[in-house]
């Protein structure tokens, strides 16, 4: 896990009263090494003399990257001054030159900064200031002819093209992080270039989740590692509904092809803490601008309360460690999904097929799925696969169907019907929890059984369900472990917005007019998270070494799509969680999963291990079936190395 150090010496470089330009504020530093010596181009605030502020780039130089000069002339401890090195010159820029990102490409050191004609979203654009020794100044240009900020270049060509990161429309949101990749260095302040770039803005997008209310900007230039790209960035929650949080993410970006992101970590690892951090002429800011490896360490420069410079330092191994495990533990889908779809001449599934749950039993894998007709009534289909992936059997006509009262239609046209399956063999029977509806009451867990003879041999001879949740409250989510623990049965089921966990002494004991799945809350949504909303399992938990592994489905408040991340429990005792992770395995990408009955839904009921692979399948947009794949091991070995750095902590 990554353990961050904010340096002693913070903030490492403070307002200078004595000088005029850099009186005001000091902030938003970019760093590059040479000779030995650390440059940092930050930018410094100043008074005009009609009394209104200007911005400039400032330069100053460090032995070690903490200790940077005061101001005025250095101490003996000090590598060198503090000077003015951009300064506006044109009319692009006469209003200040802003948050420099430094970059050695091939030679010569090019300063990317935000040049602002105007404030207006027309008159903050790019410029680029190139120098051959870090003296002085050799050419400026004006970069972007459109809005845009926090440009940084890549330090060497990628499979023989000039790259670069840019923000793009960050004064006219929603903000993206794009890549630009260039054949000449003279194509960067190309404005015909630039046009035919912007003509396909889509395609430069890097797939950074986010939603309308947030902003996010490029942080360092590019660090290459030997996992990837390692990419800093600034992901600001709720920027345009205050109050903001400013915190800063990470993600590796391939070595071949930088538009595709490697590596994530979909939450902030830095956030305002220190006093310097809250107080300043902006508050509650880190703003992430500059990064240097130096003896294995990263140190991670940025802007305080847009008021100071500081640096943070940290382990690179840890940090990449942490960002190819998400990865590893990423669902990667079938390339052939969606495997169920609906089919309009069955008039039971004409609609909808999804939600599926999954078994693996005389060596195929059988998948129950929710059928729903046209007019709203869910029922229950059947198909197997004999390889995990491609449908080898299914039936025509559904396996289950409404029997009871409290799950036949109550409403004509309204949704009702057995909803959502999970199965689960513990001995010799298939045990099945599913939500009844009648489209009046609120839906309840209902449970069934059937022996494993009968399954295997399709006598679809399911014993009458009874209802397990209890009356007047909405419960969904439901399944049984796999085995007893402790001599219990154990449940788990959905009720509100919570995971609740229950046991039970035998499967007898719910009748269906007294004793009913309570029990207490298992997790909860965390607002802090992008599973804020609600959250539900999906399929039973798998038992393994290090515990049992659940997976679970969030809604986020930001986006209200669905997401799809993991729990370890303790194997002797289910009601402990040894490690939740915050981020996602399986996210609305592909357009059946993003365009649907509900868009932008990934619903798994149903998972199998087959050949150390866990298969999980899954509903699409609440229309297609899909299944994605990962590695079991991959999975529990970083959940169990979280689970153990927790417990030390």
């Amino acid at each position: 896990m990554l353990t961050i150090k904010r340096s002693a010496e913070n903030p490492i470089l403070l307002p200078a009263p004595q000088s005029p330009w850099e009186a005001e504020a000091v902030f938003n530093p970019s760093v590059v090494e040479k000779d030995k010596l650390v440059h940092m181009f930050y930018r410094a605030v100043g008074k005009k003399p009609d009394g209104g502020e200007i911005s400039v780039i400032g330069h100053t130089v460090s032995k070690d990257g903490e200790r940077f000069p005061a101001s005025g002339a250095p101490r003996a401890s000090e590598a060198g001054n503090r000077t003015q090195f951009v300064v506006p010159e044109y009319d692009w820029e006469k209003f200040g030159c802003e948050d420099p990102r430094v970059t050695e490409f091939e030679g010569r050191y090019y300063i990317f900064y935000t040049a602002v004609r105007e404030f207006s979203a027309d008159g903050i654009k790019v410029a680029v200031a190139v120098s051959d020794d870090l003296q002085k100044v050799a050419e400026k240009h004006l970069v972007t002819p459109f809005n845009a900020k926090a440009m940084a270049l890549f330090p060497e060509r990628v499979n023989g093209k000039i790259a670069a990161l840019l923000t793009i429309n960050t004064d006219r949101p929603p903000a993206r992080i794009c890549i630009a990749l260039f054949d000449k260095i003279e194509d960067l302040w190309s404005e015909e270039y630039w046009k035919n770039w912007y003509a396909d803005i889509g395609k430069h997008y890097l797939d950074i989740e986010m939603t309308e209310k947030d902003q996010v900007e490029v942080g360092s230039a590019p660090i290459k590692t030997k996992e990837g790209w390692l990419i800093f960035y600034s992901y600001i929650y709720n920027y345009f509904a205050p109050p903001a949080i400013f915190g800063v993410q990470a993600m590796l970006l391939d070595f071949d092809d930088p538009r595709k992101i490697v590596g994530e970590v979909k939450r902030p690892f830095l956030v305002p803490e220190e006093e310097y951090e809250h107080y300043g002429k902006v508050p509650h800011i880190v703003f992430p601008s500059g990064a240097l490896i130096r003896r294995s360490n990263v140190y991670l420069y940025y802007g305080a309360a847009d008021t100071t410079c500081c640096v943070a330092i940290f382990k690179l191994g840890e940090l990449l460690e942490e960002l190819v495990r998400v990865a590893r533990r990423q669902l990667q889908r079938f390339e052939k999904n969606p495997i169920i779809m609906p089919i309009g001449e069955h008039a039971w599934e004409a609609q909808a097929t999804f939600n599926p749950a999954a078994i693996y039993e005389n060596r195929k894998v059988h998948i129950l799925y929710r059928a729903m007709s046209n007019d709203n009534t869910s029922v229950i289909g059947y198909a197997s696969s004999l390889d995990g992936v491609h449908i080898t059997e299914r039936l025509p006509e559904p396996i289950y169907v409404p029997r009871a009262d409290f799950e036949r239609k109550g409403v004509p046209g309204g949704n009702s019907g057995c909803e959502d399956p999970r199965i689960t063999k513990l001995g010799d029977r298939i045990y099945i929890c599913y939500t009844a509806y009648d489209g009046k009451d609120p839906p309840r867990v209902a449970f069934a059984s059937i022996p494993v003879g009968d399954f295997v041999a399709q006598k679809w001879d399911w014993t009458m369900p009874v209802l397990i949740s209890p009356p007047g409250l909405d419960d969904k989510d439901a399944c049984l472990f796999p085995k007893k623990i402790g001599g219990k049965y154990w449940f788990l089921h959905r009720l509100a917005s919570d995971i609740w966990i229950d046991s039970a002494d035998s499967l007898d004991y719910f009748d269906g007019e007294e004793h009913f799945l309570g029990g207490k809350i298992l997790m909860r949504p965390r607002d802090t998270a992008w599973d804020s909303k609600r959250i539900g399992i999906t399929a039973p938990p798998i038992e393994t070494k290090g515990g049992w592994l659940l997976l679970y489905h969030g809604i986020s408040k930001r986006t209200n799509h669905y997401n799809v991340r993991a729990v370890l429990l303790d194997l002797n005792d289910p009601s402990k969680i040894l490690y939740r992770t915050h981020d996602t395995m399986l996210e609305p990408k592909m357009p059946y999963e993003k365009e649907g009955v509900v868009n932008n839904v990934v619903f798994p009921c149903g998972a199998v291990v087959l050949r150390k692979q866990l298969f999980v399948y899954y509903g699409g947009a609440d229309k297609v079936v899909g299944v994605a794949m990962g590695d079991l091991q991959e999975i529990v070995s970083g959940l169990e190395h979280e689970a153990r750095y927790h417990s030390k902590q």
